[in-house]
């Protein structure tokens, strides 16, 4: 998932999402912005207010406790292969995370974006709400080697409420904000890091504390639920549903004739295959090499505090490469560095690792929606087409971990999932490269054409 962009490049014309790249910092602005069509009610927009700010600090935390919490599943990943799971292989395990992961940005994206249509985005919130706290405290009644009930708890369960919550609490945001949303949702976006930052420490200290497995995890929920609860008394909605929904049907027709919006597709679901494997495994890596037990317990916490750097700054570096061109570079350094997992084996290659590859693994999230954006002509089709390539994107998050935990196998055998996934990154990197050069063409044809 995790699973985990440009709202001024909504309501502009055609070419702005090609030239407007300041703002890149969410996967979830570009949609949230066509739905609300701000430029037909520009005069609708407070741009701030007590219930504008209050709204977005809930959306931060929305974000903090939801997609925060399932890119924080390395942690679990690691008690669950040494303590808790120790009858299951890590491939097994993987798949909770996985499965988490891919309902957040795949299967719940076009359901809570529905509900977000049709004025009911506040209940979606208070239901993936309620569902998460259930979900977690049910996870710490789970008992030792019960696979079954921590993957309906924490796999399908936490899944679903995260990724009901995902889309509403952005498109409740752009409500109240035109000219400053790249601003407040520059802030909501951060929640996500700041809760991947937060969380990993907070679980490492409690489960692997006095506390244990179950009231480590009651803690945690009770401090989730706390923050849900926070933010669904701030949020409130206040715009009417929009009156032409989307034909996901012929939307999806004519992106199949669309060769550079294929080729990025094929781009994401290889890239993802591999993208999560540090998420996963990086702790767990550097414990089985021997280092500090105290210091791999915050190496999650170097690679997300890079990654929300990243986050924060891909705009600015965007406004210079350009979007295709800056997610080329994510992706194959990504792939890269993922490679170089393989010599993972001192406290100097864990910080390197971290903060490289959490900074590039940032720009790769903050630039995914504005290149949807890009390759769109028809920005009254965004949506759907945000629906379709986060969709199949989403597979390659839901087997890659699984996958790297079957090649890693019991004796920990770390250079053929790091090979595997570093490789299958690249080769995601290698489809943006093809997308771009076509992309390019097809704008060279089109030039050509209009100046006919």
């Amino acid at each position: 998932m995790a699973p985990e962009s440009e709202p001024r490049m909504l309501y502009t014309d055609r070419a702005a999402p090609q030239d407007d790249k300041e703002g890149s910092e969410t996967l979830e602005g570009c949609q949230v912005a066509k739905d609300s069509d701000p430029s037909s009610h520009p005069h609708e927009f407070p741009e701030g207010g007590l219930a504008a700010w209050a709204t977005t600090f809930g959306a931060f935390l929305i974000q903090s406790c939801g997609f925060g919490y399932t890119t924080s599943f390395g942690v679990y990943q690691d008690f669950y292969t040494q303590h808790y799971l120790t009858n299951e292989t890590s491939s097994a395990i993987s798949w909770i995370g996985s499965l988490n992961t891919f309902l957040v940005t795949a299967l719940c994206w076009g359901f809570s974006r529905k509900l977000s249509k049709v004025y009911l985005a506040t209940i979606s919130v208070i239901a993936g709400s309620l569902l998460q706290s259930f979900s977690l405290f049910m996870l710490s009644l789970s008992k030792p080697d019960q696979y079954y009930q921590i993957f309906l708890a924490q796999g399908v369960g936490l899944g679903i409420a995260s990724g009901l919550m995902y889309v509403p609490s952005i498109a409740v945001v752009s409500h109240y904000f035109r000219r400053r949303r790249t601003l407040a949702m520059t802030f909501v976006a951060s929640g996500s890091s700041l809760g991947a930052v937060i969380h990993p420490i907070m679980l490492n200290n409690l489960l692997n504390g006095r506390l244990g497995f179950g009231n480590g995890v009651r803690a945690s929920a009770g401090f989730v639920s706390v923050l849900l609860l926070i933010a669904c008394l701030c949020m409130r909605t206040r715009l009417d549903p929009p009156t032409t929904p989307t034909n996901y049907i012929v939307a999806a027709r004519k992106c199949i004739c669309d060769a550079p919006f294929i080729f990025m597709i094929a781009g994401g679901f290889f890239f993802q295959t591999g993208f999560y494997y540090p998420l996963f495994f990086f702790q767990l890596d550097s414990i089985k090499h021997g280092l500090s037990i105290t210091f791999s317990f915050y190496s999650l916490v170097i690679l997300n505090v890079s990654n929300c750097v990243a986050r924060v700054t891909s705009g600015f570096i965007a406004a210079f490469t350009g979007v295709p061109n800056l997610i080329i570079v994510a992706t194959i350094s990504g792939g890269v560095l993922i490679l170089g997992m393989i010599g993972l084996s001192s406290l100097a290659s864990v910080v390197v690792l971290g903060v490289m590859y959490g900074y590039f693994a940032g720009l790769y999230i903050a630039m995914v929606a504005p290149l949807v954006a890009t390759l769109t002509p028809d920005l009254s089709e965004l949506g759907a087409r945000m629906g379709i390539c986060f969709f199949i994107s989403g597979f390659g998050s839901l087997i890659g971990t699984p996958i790297s935990g079957a090649l890693l196998t019991s004796n920990y055998t770390w250079w053929i999932p790091a090979l595997f996934s570093g490789i299958i990154s690249v080769t995601g990197g290698m489809m943006y490269i093809i997308m771009r050069f076509m992309f390019v063409r097809r704008q060279i044809k089109e030039k050509a054409y209009r100046s006919t």
